[in-house]
């Protein structure tokens, strides 16, 4: 006989391997001796096997309790490596927290998955002017009237200061309290699946922020001989790597299983350095698909890498690892210089619409091209006739892509009214999965630059120092860089949600919705097999055609005019800008495009 469930709550896994360890207990293996101090008294911990240290007999953290491990003859106590809370940062006590408190109201909730759905990226903190989750909760209703299907939350794991862009995480088990903890959490997710909005959450697995790392003094979770961009990699594949591993893939299925989310972005999974037959994404997606399995409801894995190596979303049948997607810079890339026409550093090689079409057909534009921004080849063939393009998540621009300019200035202020709905054009109509990211829907004029609160100053000032370094080695313009330590520089990646109401921004955000209602109205734009998309460029006059069946999709990127062979077709579908039908040919204005139907 099953046991008893309590209404709303999803119950753990019954298999061990997928079982988390009770509060208070501690995987240690570099002291000598573990204390836990709980609610101020000190409790001697004994040891397990395989470095584990439990509580005595007796003792066990509760909900809201205050506790913290006490390692060989220190005097500090330190926070939990699987703290579910930590109120007063990550330097202080943990908190207990049991997430099968919560009155979950999702009973109903099937899951939403990734093939034909379309992304909203936020940052919670400038989200709104509040920056916490339940003021995000009445701004859903926007998104649900735009026509999104899944929320990703750039991470919210606890990170030392009280803003961030979330990559400098170190308490990965937490929600920043900032944020409003874990239960605002279980609160914004509920709220999303009420309105039929599935979550994705972001996770980072390939490093930890530079303030409040404890985890070293507990046990071999970094690998000191190694590092990436960001720092020390985690240990992955040395010595007590079995138990690191074991701690990711814990986190992964606590965001899943306890937090009712519906899938995982999975940071820069380029830096996670594993040498083990069965590498770490690999063996995430194995228990992830059993969790689903458990669920009823589908969980995606969504990887960013710069690789360009399809087998990260090849089937594990097939000899993949077998996540469901994956960022795809090179549309990206692509749509920006065509969009733009700035060829600088690793957009060289995609300056024309031949470049566009080859993403539309091939999944990847470099697939063992050369690369000039490398100097060597990059890349390997996207099966077109096996993988769905739905497993490209694409994007005009992102976080990284626009907090990464010295100035952090969005693509809504460098172009024109036309070519902002061209953006949306090509990003929602394509056969991949649409992202957008917040703000972008109206062309919000506000930034998204890079921001730190280091309370450290020594920390704080190599921050500013780095990030100046960074652009001058790329030629860019110093004195455009925003200090990211300077309260304003958060205050002003604040999204201004009067701006819809301004009248370009209107006319902008009822594109949107247009363009969304057509994918939905035409089996052709959600069609994901790449090998029936037909593409042909024309660099010389900056046009682009894609055709999906009937459907034809005619882009104008140059600011002249351009007249288009297309062939017998109907009055267009939608347009942007100018386009007029002729005999066999539309005629289309600078920065313009249409969708027609062709003429049997």
């Amino acid at each position: 006989m099953s046991p008893a469930v309590a209404p709303g709550v999803v119950p753990a896994p019954v298999t061990a391997a997928s079982a988390t360890p009770p509060t208070g207990a501690v995987w240690a293996p570099h002291p000598n001796r573990v204390r836990l101090v709980l609610n101020d008294a000190e409790h001697p911990m004994e040891p397990g096997p395989g470095g584990w240290w439990v509580p005595p007999a007796g003792i066990t953290v509760g909900h809201d309790d205050d506790y913290g491990f006490r390692l060989d003859d220190e005097d500090t106590a330190l926070p939990d490596p699987r703290s579910r809370r930590q109120p007063d940062g990550v330097h202080q006590a943990s908190r207990g927290f049991d997430p099968s408190r919560y009155p979950w109201a999702d009973q109903a909730w099937t899951g939403r998955q990734l093939a034909g759905g379309i992304v909203y990226e936020l940052h919670v903190g400038t989200f709104t002017a509040a920056g916490t989750l339940d003021a995000a909760i009445e701004r859903l209703d926007h998104l649900v009237e735009l026509g999104i299907d899944l929320v990703e939350l750039m991470p919210v794991n606890g990170f030392n200061g009280t803003h961030n862009w979330g990559y400098d995480g170190v308490a990965w088990f937490t929600v920043q309290e900032d944020y409003g903890g874990p239960e605002a959490y279980q609160r914004f997710v509920d709220a999303c699946h009420r309105r039929g909005l599935g979550v994705i959450q972001d996770v980072v697995y390939n490093h930890l922020g530079p303030s409040g790392n404890y985890l070293p003094r507990y046990g071999p979770y970094l690998d000191q001989g190694r590092a990436n961009s960001w720092g020390e990699s985690v240990n992955l594949d040395g010595p007590g790597s079995d138990e690191v591993r074991r701690y990711i893939i814990d986190n992964a299925l606590m965001w899943l299983r306890d937090y009712h989310v519906d899938g995982l972005r999975l940071d820069a999974v380029h830096a996670l350095r594993d040498t083990r037959a069965t590498h770490l994404l690999q063996e995430l997606a194995i228990e992830v698909d059993a969790l689903s399995a458990y669920l009823g409801r589908p969980l995606s894995l969504i990887a960013e890498s710069d690789l360009n190596d399809p087998r990260l979303i090849t089937a594990r049948e097939a000899g993949g690892f077998g996540l469901d997607g994956q960022w795809s810079d090179d549309f990206h890339h692509a749509l920006y210089v065509n969009l733009t026409g700035d060829t600088s550093g690793y957009y060289a090689d995609f300056g024309s619409p031949s470049a566009l079409a080859k993403v539309f057909t091939a999944g990847f534009f470099h697939d063992g091209t050369p690369s000039s921004f490398r100097g060597r080849g990059h890349g390997r063939p996207f099966d077109v006739h096996r993988t769905p393009a739905w497993r490209l998540v694409v994007c005009s621009d992102n976080h990284d892509q626009i907090g990464n300019r010295a100035d952090g200035a969005r693509l809504s202020g460098r172009l024109d009214q036309r070519q902002l709905e061209l953006m949306a054009l090509v990003t929602l109509l394509g056969p991949f999965t649409p992202m957008i990211f917040m703000g972008e829907e109206w062309g919000a004029r506000t930034p998204w630059q890079y921001f730190t609160s280091h309370p450290e100053p020594e920390l704080a000032e190599a921050v500013a120092k780095g990030r100046i370094a960074e652009f001058a080695a790329m030629a860019w313009d110093v004195a455009l860089v925003p200090d990211p330590q300077d309260p304003e520089t958060f205050h002003r990646s604040k999204l201004d949600w009067s701006e819809q109401n301004q009248p370009e921004q209107a006319t902008l955000l009822n594109r949107y919705r247009e363009l969304i209602m057509l994918r939905r109205s035409r089996p052709e734009f959600t069609d994901p097999r790449l090998d029936r998309v037909l593409a042909e460029a024309d660099d010389e006059h900056g046009t682009l055609q894609l055709r999906r069946d009937r459907l034809l999709i005619v882009i104008n990127f140059s600011d002249r005019e351009a007249d288009v062979a297309t062939g017998p077709v109907g009055e267009p579908l939608l347009t942007v800008g100018d386009a007029v039908p002729g005999d066999d040919t539309l005629r289309l204005g600078r920065h313009s495009a249409a969708v027609v139907e062709r003429r049997r």
